[in-house]
């Protein structure tokens, strides 16, 4: 049965090679993280447009070099380029999870996933019924609000701009303004991710 080397003389097999779509996911991630241009990208690292066009398509062999050289552009790790997307699954069952009523109004906040370090969002799953509308004071500078209804109908957005949104229509507003929620519909339910910068 093989050991996994080449012989007796202990040289080894050649190096298992990154499956480029791990590679080409990261550096797409964190290109859009940090809000640059393949071409700013490519200039940042020294290296040709080309080359990293062919990187994020996930073709080419990128070198240690090339890619510690794109982890410094980006001021990631280099291991943030290369490490395998993590794979534990998370389930949170609906009626399930840590949830904080309103004061305001029928309304209840379920915390999905809290920000873990190096990322800046929380993910919230919230039920609202008609009646009192939630107001909601600026949140940190830089906040950014995504909201996903899945049920029902809601008014929300920066005071004075509400929109009226049904099942499957998304808003994206300022979430460092004044703002605020209103169930229309009875069994209104959305999900709400707060960005933070």
């Amino acid at each position: 049965m093989s050991t996994g080397t080449g012989g007796d003389d202990g040289a080894s097999l050649p190096p298992t090679r990154l499956p480029l779509e791990w590679i080409a996911a990261s550096l797409r991630r964190e290109r859009t993280r940090v809000g640059i241009s393949l071409s700013e990208l490519a200039k940042r690292a020294g290296i040709a447009k080309s080359t990293l066009s062919q990187l994020e398509a996930g073709a080419g062999n990128p070198s240690v070099e090339t890619l510690w050289a794109l982890g410094v552009a980006l001021g990631v790790p280099f291991s943030a380029l290369v490490e395998p997307p993590a794979p534990a699954v998370r389930v949170i069952r609906a009626g399930e999870g840590p949830s904080v009523a309103s004061e305001q109004a029928n309304y209840v906040a379920t915390l999905l996933s809290a920000s873990p370090p190096g990322a800046r969002r929380d993910i919230y799953r919230l039920r609202a019924e008609p009646g009192a509308v939630r107001e909601s004071e600026p949140h940190i500078p830089g906040t950014v609000e995504h909201l996903v209804v899945s049920a029902g109908r809601v008014k929300a957005g920066p005071r004075g701009e509400e929109v009226e949104l049904g099942p499957g229509d998304y808003l994206s507003y300022r979430g460092d303004v004044a703002h605020a929620y209103e169930a229309l519909a009875p069994g209104t339910a959305f999900v709400l991710i707060m960005q933070h910068v």
